[in-house]
């Protein structure tokens, strides 16, 4: 199986992605196929929901504001509430998970005055209080996955904790960015449509997509695939109090961890009582035993066990797509 030319394309460019006139053309000769089957195969796993775009994966923090926000919801209104939570469209991902505090949302905008009001807007609709963890830490962040072990793919061993401020876009980089959210056609010349979008020219794109690989602005552009429809149905969150002095070397050692998929240091809610976490990790398995299996293992290299914890299954996922940093009616 791992050689067939689905698997390859889900597997093998994650990053790295052609920044080439015909990218899917320098796929097809990388693997031994043809443009118009490449573009045939990718089409085909969007169409099944494996491949949710080709595109830009945006370091954390670099441009806009977001939250992790949770709520807590009776059973009997939860996918009421979920409906409003997920129609808001700077919200791009929504599960229900395993606690009290059962609906958790990632929303993202332009700046902390937007997602201030859009949390307001969430709470006014629902009628039940936002708890908002920002994102203080990044110890490991959709480096993607190497799809064989579901570990950390492609080198992407080594360990860096990133805490950026936000980057300042100039105005072609900032239409390029809201012309590429929704990633790129699945057209021979994808770069050259783009760059009609963005107003820009096709080398011009290229080259600005390159600088942002290069200044770390983007993580890594590529396929970005969906787990859940690749067989890994099993996913928890999982949270610690960690002391703040300790918190930066324990998650670097959690994040070089190969089951560790996401791992990063969030805000303490405000109310400490309702949610003292501060260390955040993510782990993705086909089935609960095996996650179970993975987070005993890794609380007992780690020491783990020694803080308040807890571990948070998702149930439901209602809502799953990239960020829109961006929001212009253009590109809504």
């Amino acid at each position: 199986m791992h050689d067939t030319l689905d698997f390859r394309l889900l597997n093998e460019f994650q990053r790295d992605f052609p920044l080439l006139s015909r990218p899917y053309a320098a796929l097809a000769e990388r693997l031994g196929s043809t443009e118009a089957e490449v573009i045939a195969a990718l089409a085909r796993l969007r169409e099944q929901g494996m491949v949710s775009r080709i595109g830009a994966v945006i370091a954390p923090r670099r441009v806009g504001a977001s939250t992790l926000g949770a709520l807590a919801v009776p059973a009997d209104r939860l996918e009421h509430i979920a409906d409003l939570v997920s129609r808001h469209p700077e919200v791009n991902h929504n599960y229900q998970r395993e606690h009290r505090y059962n609906l958790w949302f990632v929303a993202t905008v332009e700046d902390e005055k937007a997602l201030a009001a859009v949390l307001h807007g969430i709470e006014m609709e629902t009628g039940y209080g936002v708890m908002s963890l920002p994102l203080l830490e990044g110890f490991h962040i959709d480096l993607g996955f190497d799809m064989t072990r579901m570990a950390k793919s492609h080198g992407a061993t080594s360990v860096t904790v990133e805490s950026p401020e936000s980057s300042s876009l100039s105005e072609a980089e900032r239409r390029l960015l809201s012309a590429l959210q929704n990633g790129l056609e699945l057209l021979p010349r994808p770069y050259s449509r783009l760059a009609r979008r963005a107003g820009l020219g096709e080398n011009e794109v290229l080259d600005l997509i390159e600088d942002w690989l290069r200044r770390g602005f983007v993580k890594r552009f590529g396929v970005v695939v969906r787990h859940h429809e690749l067989g890994y149905t099993a996913n928890a969150m999982c949270v610690w109090d960690v002391p703040d002095a300790q918190v930066a070397e324990i998650g670097a050692r959690l994040a070089a961890e190969p089951d560790v998929t996401l791992c990063y240091r969030r805000a303490r809610a405000q109310l400490a009582a309702e949610w003292p976490y501060n260390l955040f990790c993510m782990i993705h398995g086909h089935d609960r035993a095996e996650v179970e299996s993975v987070i005993a293992a890794l609380s007992g290299r780690h020491g783990l066990s020694a803080y308040p914890h807890a571990v948070l299954f998702s149930l439901r996922r209602f809502k799953q797509r990239g960020a829109r940093y961006i929001h212009d009616a253009a590109h809504a």
